[in-house]
């Protein structure tokens, strides 16, 4: 019985210190305000502000009734156990444990939400997969890449749509622009962006030579609009083309792929698999706000480290993770470290290890 008051005493420390960083008082408040304004007349006249205030408020309340059940739960198991002390029950006393080791476990997966601690990281996000050099074997391996990121949105009940998709001559895709919609999606999904290396036997050579293969995986958050930088139109150039989607009603037939660029950054987005050239063009510029946004906040920070004297040259090639597939069987991931030696269970899907262990490793920089 000592032990478990020992194990519930140190989680109560955790759950309070939790509370703190989670600075759950201000969250409170903003429910309030957001409750507000949700009875507020006319709330529902703005529906997409009235949405993103109603989505907010959910997570908020599911985040501080979670980490209030938890301190609740673990001050009532040490009452009980005061009790025990006093009237010793074998089973309730077993019935106690089970419960503690319940609510350790609990709070393990409770406190993973402390590493969403940036700015966008409860945002949805933009996710574009395209080849590097290397043709069909690297448009093979973005299409690898494709499956991996779709089948980690899928096991975590997100919802997606595929936006552009501009498939490989011979075999796989030169790239795949897609949203994807459910709970602390960018926090997620930020540790997938950068290049992915891959080696392995290729399937393509008749004489079954090691290739080394390069594809990169970009990912935004999807910024609502009044929060993403205005868009002057005259720096837009909008080109309309047809469509080289998979077939469909208006698809292949009518000039409804938009591409949009934006003159003075070269930023170039496009969109194809929305039914009109209306929605295409709605969702290009959704997209290209989204990654004006992005390097505006990146310019900043490089800003700052500048000023603290922490410059870094950003050069494109160094990948951020390697999946070998011969001689051996490996993926590491070079900023991590983190390793696993089942890179098939990873590109099946199975991301939660490198993605814990970038969310931890960038909490603590």
């Amino acid at each position: 019985m000592k032990e478990c008051q020992q194990k519930l005493t140190v989680l109560q420390k955790k759950v309070e210190e939790a509370r703190q960083l989670l600075d759950l008082p201000n969250k409170v408040e903003r429910i309030h305000q957001c409750e507000i304004l949700m009875q507020a007349p006319g709330f529902w006249d703005d529906h997409g502000e009235a949405k993103r205030i109603s989505c907010e408020h959910e997570q908020l309340r599911s985040e501080v009734d979670l980490w209030d059940r938890l301190d609740f739960t673990v001050s009532e198991l040490l009452a009980l156990l005061v009790d025990l002390e006093k009237t010793p029950d074998d089973e309730m006393q077993k019935e106690v444990e089970d419960r503690v080791t319940s609510l350790q476990k609990e709070y393990a997966d409770a406190s993973f939400v402390m590493l969403f601690s940036g700015k966008y990281d409860m945002h949805n996000a933009i996710v574009t997969i395209y080849s590097g050099s290397g043709g069909t074997e690297a448009q093979d391996w973005a299409e690898m890449l494709l499956r991996m990121v779709l089948r980690y949105a899928e096991k975590k009940g997100w919802s997606v749509q595929l936006l552009d998709e501009t498939r490989g001559s011979e075999a796989g895709i030169k790239s795949a622009t897609f949203s994807v919609r459910g709970k602390h999606v960018y926090g997620h999904l930020q540790s997938e962006h950068g290049t992915h290396r891959l080696v392995r036997i290729s399937p393509f050579d008749a004489e079954q030579m090691r290739h080394t293969s390069f594809a990169n995986i970009d990912v935004i958050p999807e910024v609502p609009e009044e929060e993403a930088v205005v868009i002057d139109e005259k720096d837009l150039r909008i080109d309309t083309f047809m469509s080289s989607g998979k077939g469909g009603q208006s698809v292949n037939t009518t000039y409804s792929a938009v591409r949009i660029v934006h003159n003075p950054t070269g930023i170039t987005v496009q969109c194809q698999n929305e039914r009109s050239q209306l929605q295409n063009k709605q969702t290009a510029l959704r997209i290209l706000q989204s990654k004006l946004q992005k390097k505006q906040d990146e310019e900043e920070a490089e800003e700052q480290r500048k000023l603290k004297g922490e410059h870094k040259k950003a050069e494109w090639g160094n990948q951020i993770r390697s999946y070998v597939l011969h001689p051996y069987k490996m993926v590491k991931d070079t900023r991590t470290k983190c390793e696993s030696p089942h890179p098939d269970a990873v590109l099946d899907g199975d991301l939660d290890t490198f993605v814990t262990a970038y969310l931890s490793w960038k909490y603590a920089q």
